[in-house]
């Protein structure tokens, strides 16, 4: 296939994929050509006669597979937001390959030599090569033959299993939809709405991937609650087993590695470094949290007028918010309108911090109808990357909102970046998107991604934007968070779609007021979420799990979290974070990067808020710094000192 628009660099601007020129044909060949050419490269590099430098070894793997790379970045951006049946079925076959394909290179025993005898006084380099020794020590190439081809099979087994619940997760969202044909079955929510989801002559609302369903503050019919919450959590029911094995494959492989769990073995190599501190912190949030949501529940009992399901939580909560600080969160969407949030909001509060301005380009396009392609520029016009956004749900995209690459920052490479955001907002049959609160701090969070990819300055493609610790990446998106209801920001955006008025004074200072309302169950939810995924990945190697759902019940209620009316964020069936997405052990990060997040929110507004100066500070000091360098480092170079807990513990009312 001489065509196959892979086998060359884009053409296009800042080598943006070219989509309307990609066919579902064209992934697996190029796969298959990048693979057998990066093999070959790694293989050259690995066996040359040459002493070995960072340059012919370190620099020189990170100059290979440019085709594979090139293919997989398109291909799994694509995967995750509009897929086929087509591309899952290229994504079942290539995903135990790839697999495969990384084990051939960590485990080459003559690269890992050359490797070992690398050394630099350069500071980039030298902590490339921390970061490229760690690769290759925590993928086993320090391992013996057997031990060795046993790991390469876990890996396998472990890629086409999580493949899988990735899949059913995706299948269920749909085909295990709350379905009404009465459209009074649905009061509470608005016309609009009610019209989005009309399928022929039935109502379809899609499942969104966590426990507690946005649609469950609104519709008012109790019994649609109960099935919508049912759906819910009993979803996916083939992934229990999946998780089942997924777990007890990587607790065979954390033993093969030398570690007690896959947790011990995960950590080792994020900022939290040991099981230790990561139960440490956790173990301070757990007893605030459950003593908060209980006094939530009792006053949500009283609002009701009888003992309240987990499914009446999120509608009486909004009662009680209404009641208690007169805040009625629907009275905000009509002041949020898609375009207005994203341009004269995000891209606003970017210019303000930043100095950047964001040039729409039509030319450009994107593999949906929905992607809409920005031009980025620093204040004195230099060209900064692309930015892409995916806004709208539909039912080939994953659930959630994320941001990924598809071209990554390197000087090495002379490439700036081009960074994607996808939200799963429900897109009107007509009219404005007009979003929820949630909506829009949502897209002020993934676009903190955007731009730690975007002002990334390392030479290394390793090393580029977001490629940082887990428990890391969460910290610069959360502090863009700040900016959704900073005052001169949200006057800027928050404006009726119809009359352009800003949005009351008062309604802001309501919503303010209501914060820290329900904060308990949204720690509990979110907590218990965490401290299930550290159960599942303690496991150790020759530890039996029967039951699935058994064992999540156990693990809660030893962790204390176990609270009948706030399930976790995730139940195991459709924790895609941890069974299918990289999050493995990791889904602490969150809170864990919100206490650096709560440190800089104090910074920022210690040192006078929205400035050029403080933008240009964290930018300097952090965000550009991309993997570059120890995060925590950069962390103390931005604030000045080492994180303290205090800042969240006030934040979440907690103190």
């Amino acid at each position: 296939m001489a065509e196959n628009p892979f086998f060359a660099p884009s053409s296009l601007p800042y080598q943006l994929p070219p989509f309307e020129e990609i066919r579902e044909e064209h992934y697996l060949p190029a796969f298959e050509r990048g693979m057998a050419e990066h093999l070959a490269e790694v293989d050259a590099i690995a066996n040359s006669t040459e002493p070995p430098t960072f340059d012919n070894t370190l620099a020189a793997l990170e100059r290979a597979g440019q085709v594979l790379k090139r293919a997989a970045m398109a291909f799994f951006s694509v995967a995750a937001s509009d897929s086929t049946d087509g591309m899952m079925a290229i994504e079942t076959e290539i995903s135990p390959k790839l697999t495969k394909h990384t084990d051939e290179v960590k485990l080459n025993r003559a690269l890992w030599a050359r490797i070992k005898q690398v050394s630099t006084d350069v500071a980039e380099e030298s902590w490339l090569l921390e970061k490229y020794r760690e690769d290759f020590i925590g993928a086993g190439a320090d391992l013996g033959e057997a031990e060795q081809a046993r790991l390469k099979e876990l890996n396998e087994e472990v890629s086409k299993l999580s493949t899988e619940f990735s899949q059913n997760l995706l299948k269920a969202s749909t085909e295990e939809a709350l379905v009404v044909h009465d459209a009074k079955e649905l009061d509470g929510f608005d016309e609009a709405r009610i019209e989005s989801i009309r399928k022929d002559d039935a109502y379809v609302l899609p499942l969104l991937n966590y426990t507690n369903q946005p649609g469950l503050a609104q519709l008012t019919n109790r019994e649609t609650r109960r099935r919508l919450y049912q759906l819910s959590v009993e979803r996916a029911r083939p992934n229990f087993e999946l998780a089942i094995r997924i777990a007890t494959l990587r607790a065979e492989r954390a033993a093969l590695l030398g570690f007690p769990n896959h947790a011990a073995y995960t950590v080792t190599d994020q900022t939290a470094k040991t099981v230790e501190a990561v139960e440490a912190m956790l173990g301070q949030l757990v007893e605030p949290a459950v003593r908060n949501a209980k006094k939530e529940a009792q006053a949500l009992a009283e609002m009701a007028g009888f003992d309240i399901e987990p499914w009446d939580w999120s509608f009486y909560a909004e009662k009680v918010r209404q009641a208690r600080y007169d805040f009625d969160a629907d009275a905000m969407r009509p002041y949020f309108e898609l375009n207005r949030v994203v341009e004269d909001g995000i891209f606003y509060a970017a210019g303000k911090l930043y100095g950047l301005t964001f040039t729409e380009r039509p030319d450009l396009k994107g593999y949906h109808p929905d992607v809409t392609v920005f031009e980025v520029f620093n204040e004195d016009g230099s060209a900064l990357g692309l930015f892409l956004l995916d806004p709208y749900a539909r039912p080939t995209k994953r659930g959630g909102a994320w941001m990924n690459n598809l071209v990554d920052q390197s000087y090495l490479f002379g490439e700036k970046p081009v960074v994607m955001n996808n939200l799963n907002i429900t897109k009107p049959a007509s009219g404005p998107t007009l979003l929820t609160y949630d909506e829009v701090n949502t897209a002020f969070h993934e676009f903190g991604h955007a731009l730690h990819g975007l002002f990334s300055e390392v030479r290394y493609p390793r090393v580029s934007g977001t490629n940082v610790p887990r428990d890391f990446v969460e910290y610069p998106s959360q502090v863009n968070e700040m900016w959704t209801t900073w005052p001169e920001i949200l006057a800027n955006y928050a404006r009726h779609h119809e009359s352009g008025e800003p949005m009351p004074a008062e309604l802001v200072e309501k919503m303010k007021a209501a914060e820290k309302f329900n904060q308990g169950f949204a720690t509990v939810e979110y907590l218990a979420a965490t401290l299930l995924d550290w159960a599942w990945h303690k496991l150790e190697h020759g530890q039996t799990v029967e039951d699935a759902e058994a064992f999540e019940a156990e693990a809660l209620e030893a962790a204390q979290i176990a609270f009948p009316l706030v399930r976790p964020r995730y139940r195991t069936n459709y924790f895609q974070h941890i069974f299918a997405s990289g999050y493995s052990a990791g889904y602490y990060s969150y809170i864990w990067s919100e206490v650096l997040d709560a440190e800089s929110v104090e910074w920022f507004k210690e040192n006078g808020g929205l400035t050029r100066a403080n933008g240009d500070h964290f930018r300097k000091e952090l965000l550009s710094r991309g993997g570059g360098m120890d995060p925590l480092t950069a962390f103390r170079n931005f604030r000045g000192r080492d994180p303290r807990i205090e800042p969240l513990l006030k934040r979440r009312g907690l103190d």
